[in-house]
């Protein structure tokens, strides 16, 4: 298409110039005026295989982002999680020490089983009983009852250890 000598272009009126090729635009970039030489080959980009794309490094951003955002929160509730099932954990321990008390407090209930308390822990015995007792003692409360005395302290080596243990009156109460 030919335009008119005038230079006008379509309805915009935007001015046009004149080239050996024909009409072209000066506001069209440079590689896009130049015819391309026959058998010449197309520029294309090189591809980058070790590096991101930019869109690949602004997901990667995106997603850091994220994962930091969400890092907290997540912690705070594993802990609330860890919480509630120590808090749990808890619960059923106290419900079966409450059970254990409640059996006991039934057993309390029974004279026969507080006769037998009495006799035993206070060794009481009925008339005409011989209290008999025991110089072994097969539960071992007897070896709790009778606590070894610590040894003496080591007499000091040094000289001023025996000075000191010398001028000390607490030593001297204790020998």
């Amino acid at each position: 298409m030919r335009r008119s000598q005038g230079g006008a272009r379509g309805a915009r009126g935007t001015a046009a110039v004149r080239t050996r090729e024909g009409d072209r635009s000066l506001s069209r970039p440079a590689a896009a005026r130049r015819a391309a030489a026959a058998g010449a080959a197309k520029r294309t980009s090189a591809p980058n295989p070790h590096g991101l794309t930019g869109r690949a490094t602004a997901l990667l951003v995106i997603l850091a982002a994220l994962a930091l955002g969400y890092a907290y929160p997540v912690r705070v509730y594993l802990t609330q999680l860890a919480e509630i099932d120590a808090m749990r954990q808890s619960q059923l321990e106290q419900q079966e020490r409450i059970a254990g008390l409640e059996r006991q407090a039934e057993k309390w209930k029974d004279d026969e089983y507080i006769k037998a308390q009495v006799r035993r822990r206070f060794f009481w015995v009925y008339p005409g009983q011989t209290p008999l007792m025991p110089i072994w003692d097969p539960d071992g409360k007897t070896d709790q009852d009778q606590t070894p005395k610590p040894p003496p302290p080591a007499e000091p080596d040094s000289w001023y250890g025996k000075l000191w243990t010398r001028l000390d009156p607490e030593q001297e109460q204790k020998n």
